[in-house]
This record gives structure tokens, sequence and C-alpha cells, in this order.
């Protein structure tokens, strides 16, 4: 479908003739007889633009234009009137209208000209609207998001599930980059050209995030001065990316399942209909299942969500895409900072390499920015914040300790077993009579046999 029009007009004979145009070329078409009419359609349904007769009885195609320019995103209108109507239909569109036609209609083929010019020109601009985003977004390559061995089978998933309409769950701890891949879904989908509009649930007071995902008429709450679009219709056409949707409140839950279900929302305060064009991807870094058990989250709408769930590895387990994360963040932060570094010290490299991020790669690029505006050529271990190499070196001296237990209480048992034969106890484990006498010494069981 290439759009929904609303056609409005009173001759039943000429309404039937232009609603099978535009219908053989593509479109949805909604009718009304009058303006009284149409204006209920324009209250309860989202349309992309209005073909309307000019003067009818009750209200007329100006009246119903002129009611509509006070909503924050108003459809097109284009004119069809008499030729001794022109003035009129010149002067609406100095108040915004697209164009006018006169009746008769000599020929079809002018009207679909206009109507198709009115419609690609919506989606020219939603597009540039989309790449200017993505370009100030600073998104990475592909080979980036998906960097590390963990995440090969998570690129084949999101291409796999990028050209369907599937809703998707991404799972993953906090700072894995699930909106990345959520961004990624969104630009290899055949809805690349329109909206990427992420939000996030738990950053939203419970009060406000209603009117933030669906919008709000004028006076629908105190301080709702004016109408306003909701998320769901910013993301028309395009993608919304609900993060943390496990912090969704009970009752708003419910009218996101009505969304997902029937495709159709209604702003706070409001009774019109609007049409929800939109592929919804969520995140979490709960296990929602366990929400569901626990009651807090709703069983119909996770199974409604959990149509295709990504699981998405922590950094710790993809530690071998360290050195070309760390190299691209270096990279970049150089240039804005205006610093030619030249990558991390393979001291530094080791350290970050053996601590455990739990701020997954989140943490890593704040540490980087840190690391580029402190270092004047490599980035040193000086250079990393004290945490990481207290708490690297702590991990790794803990290491060595419990290695060393272990390898003293096997020894101990070895020679109990052989009644302190140490020839024996060498065999047993695997170790020459000397090795085991310097392993005796060091851990001071000479005097104890």
């Amino acid at each position: 479908m290439k759009g929904r029009i609303l056609l409005v007009e009173d001759d039943e004979t000429f309404r039937s003739f232009v609603q099978t145009i535009l219908e053989d070329d593509g479109y949805e078409v909604l009718t009304a007889s009058d303006g009284i009419e149409g204006s209920t359609l324009i209250r309860k349904k989202n349309f992309d633009l209005v073909v309307t007769d000019l003067k009818m009885p009750g209200k007329n195609g100006l009246e119903l234009f002129r009611d509509t320019r006070m909503d924050p995103n108003p459809p097109q209108f284009i004119f069809l009137t008499a030729f001794g109507r022109v003035d009129e239909a010149v002067g609406a569109m100095k108040d915004g209208a697209v164009d006018f036609l006169t009746k008769p209609l000599e020929n079809p083929d002018t009207l679909l000209a206009l109507v198709n010019r009115v419609i690609e020109g919506q989606g020219r601009a939603r597009e540039y609207l989309t790449l200017k985003e993505a370009e100030s977004a600073g998104l990475p390559p592909e080979e980036l998001i998906f960097a590390g061995e963990p995440m090969k089978a998570v690129q084949k998933l999101v291409h796999d599930v990028a050209s369907t309409t599937a809703s998707v769950l991404i799972y993953g701890e906090s700072g894995t980059g699930k909106e990345l891949v959520a961004r990624a879904i969104h630009l290899l989908s055949p809805r690349s050209s329109a909206a990427f509009v992420p939000i996030n649930c738990a950053a939203i007071p419970e009060n406000l995030l209603e009117s933030e995902l669906f919008g709000h008429e004028k006076g629908a709450f105190t301080g709702a001065i004016q109408a306003r679009q909701g998320k769901f219709e910013l993301a028309k056409g395009g993608t919304i990316f609900l993060d943390e949707i496990g912090e969704m409140p009970l009752p708003l839950q419910a009218k996101l399942l009505r969304v997902l279900q029937e495709r159709v929302f209604e702003r706070v305060g409001g009774s019109r209909e609007i049409r929800a064009d939109v592929r919804v991807i969520a995140a979490t870094n709960r296990t929602l299942q366990d929400e569901v058990e626990k009651r807090r989250f709703r069983e119909d709408l996770y199974y409604r969500l959990n149509v295709f769930p990504l699981q998405l590895p922590p950094l710790r387990e993809r530690i071998d895409a360290l050195p070309l994360l760390t190299d691209y963040f270096v990279q970049r932060f150089s240039r804005q900072i205006g610093k030619k570094l030249k990558a991390v010290e393979p001291g530094a490299l080791a350290i970050m390499k053996a601590y455990h991020w739990p701020g997954n790669i989140r943490e890593l690029q704040n540490v980087i920015e840190r690391g580029v505006i402190l270092a004047h050529d490599f980035i040193r271990r000086c250079n990393l914040p004290e945490q990481i190499v207290q708490r690297t070196v702590q991990e790794t001296a803990e290491s060595r300790d419990v290695l060393k237990l272990v390898e003293k209480t096997m020894i101990v048992k070895a020679l109990r077993k052989h009644g302190e034969n140490r020839r024996l106890a060498a065999i047993e484990l695997g170790v020459s009579r000397r090795t085991l006498q310097y392993k005796l010494k060091e851990f001071g069981l000479l005097d104890d046999i």
C-alpha cells in the first residue's frame, strides 16, 4: 500500500470514479460524502492525504481544511473545485494546502501525478531526516557491532529477521549494545528509509510514559497546552525501539498489547484511532520469563514481543573483539579531540583483557575516551582508571593464590597416600623428584615430613 487517502466528495458518481483511479494505483482510499463525515474520519484515523471537493453542503472543504490546521501533524490537502471557485482554492494554498484541480477532470493522470508527488515528497522528507539522524548518531560499521566470535551467530540472526515484519526482543546486560543491534535491524530492513525512534521505558516517569509513547490531545491533563505526537506517530513507517521494556508499568503494557494486536492506538485524552504502521523492537536486561512468573509482566505481551528473541553476549565473553573495539574507539575519540594517537600499548591491553567489564562496551568506550584525553602517543597502563588496574591485579593475585592452594593440597594428599614416599608421590603427580622437593620447600612442608 502506497498510502492512505481520504476522499471527500458529495457527488456519488464522481466520488466513485476518483476512488477507483486512486485504488487502482495502489492507495488505500476511505470516502466521505461531506465535510462533517470527513471530519469524523480524520479524528478517528490517520491519513497521508485528503482529496476534497471545495463546495459541499454542511461543512465545505475549506472549513474541513481549516479544522485540521490545529493538529500537530495535519494531513496534506488537495482541492477539487469548479472553475468559478479557483480563487478560494488559491487562498487555501496560501494557508498550506498543496494544490487544486478543476472539475471535471479532463485527464485522470493529472490527479495521479499530483497525488504521487505529494506522497513521495513525504517519503523523501522522512528519508532525509533519517539519514541526518543516522549521521549524527555515529553508528559504527557492521563488523564493529558484531565483533567477536560469539557475535557471529547473532549477526546471522539479525540478517535473517531484518527483512521480515516480526517483533524482536533483544536480551543483554546493560551496555552490551542492544540499541546498536536494533538500529542494525532497522537499517537492514525495508523500513530503513523511515525513522528509527528509540525510547527508554525506565528513564521516563510512569505518569508521562503513556503520553511519550502515544501522544496527547490539548487539555488531556494539566500542562497539556497543545496537542502532541507520541513516539509511535513519529515512527510512522519505520521502527520504534522500546528499551528496558521490563520497566513498563502493567497498565501501559495492556495498551502496548493492543497496538501489537490491532495496530491502532489513541492519544491520551483523544478518541481518534491512529494507525500504527510501526515495527516494534524491544530490549531488556531482565529475564522476562521470571517477570511473568512474578506477575510483573503480562504473559500475553511477553509472547507478542518474544516472537524472535536475540541474546547478546557480555563483553567478557567476547574478549577476542577487544583489540578491534579499542582501536575503533581510539581512532574515533582521537579525531574528536584532535590528537593523533597510535593505539593501546600491549601492557595496557593485557590488563583490559583480564578485566571483567561489568559495564560492557559502554564502560570500554568511556575508558578509551578517558585514555585518549590523558595519553600522548599510546594509551598506557597509567592512562587506565585505577580501579581497572587494581581490580585486575587483585583478581590475578587471587587466582594465583587459589592455584597455589590447590597445588599444595594435591601434594599433601599424594604424600599421605604413599606414606610420605616422595618418589611415589612425584610419580602420581607427574613431576620429577627435584620439582617436588622445590615445591615442598616453597610451601613450607619440609619440616612437616
